[in-house]
């Protein structure tokens, strides 16, 4: 059975506070933020805006890269989404109706 997951990142704001996680249900894992049940850092500082997300086929290959984006600078991690979500815009909402 073949899975996907999911590396991503969260935002508080346009510029503001980044968060990088990794799921097997972005879906799930995005509404536990928004919704405060997941506890941590997210919940604390209000970290919930899906602003890019990465599908791989091996759980090992998105733990990598999860762990690799923590490492970098906070340029570095701007520069994965700033030419597909120059805004910041929240893709949640587009996930919930097939277009994420």
């Amino acid at each position: 059975m073949n899975r996907t997951y999911f590396v991503y990142l969260l935002a508080s704001g346009r510029n503001d506070t980044l968060y990088v996680g990794v799921t097997n249900d972005l879906v799930r894992r995005v509404g536990e933020h928004r919704e405060g049940t997941a506890e941590g850092f997210t919940r604390k500082y209000h970290v919930h805006h899906l602003i890019w997300f990465a599908a791989h086929e091996d759980i090992e290959q998105a733990i990598l890269r999860e762990k690799q984006i923590k490492r970098w600078k906070r340029e570095w991690k701007v520069a994965l989404f700033r030419d597909t979500n120059p805004r910041w815009e929240d893709l949640y909402p587009g996930l919930l109706t097939g277009w994420g």
